[in-house]
């Protein structure tokens, strides 16, 4: 399966959240580019679109990891550290690596093992 597919499959609720931390990581992305056109260039209309999106992209998150964390039995620290990584940016990715690699990801973290025992 290649790697965009694999992106877009949202048949677990581990695959469903890393979609959700990858946009959110883009939307914040998207986000500090218009504020550096808004606050630099002068241009107060760049940021209406890109903090929409990012703020609708936010809430999405936010949901999306407590229906995680109750479908794949997050600590409630676990779970804490999910919601806090919507605050810097790029967090969720950050977030999204750290949980994968010490198990809390379900299929995911089973296919990075898989992955490591083959190379």
């Amino acid at each position: 399966m290649g790697t965009m597919s694999q992106l877009f499959d949202l048949s677990t609720p581990a695959k469903r959240f890393r979609l959700v931390a990858i946009a959110e990581a883009i939307t914040w992305l998207a986000l500090l580019i218009a504020m550096f056109f808004k606050w630099v260039l002068g241009h107060t209309e760049a940021v209406a679109v890109p903090g929409m999106v990012h703020g609708i992209v936010f809430v999405v998150f936010v949901l999306v990891s407590l229906l995680t964390a109750r479908q794949l039995r997050w600590s409630l620290s676990v779970t804490g550290l999910a919601l806090i990584s919507s605050i810097p940016p790029f967090g969720t990715i950050v977030f999204e690596w750290w949980a994968q690699r010490n198990g809390h990801l379900a299929e995911l973290s089973e296919e990075y093992a898989a992955q490591q025992l083959a190379a």
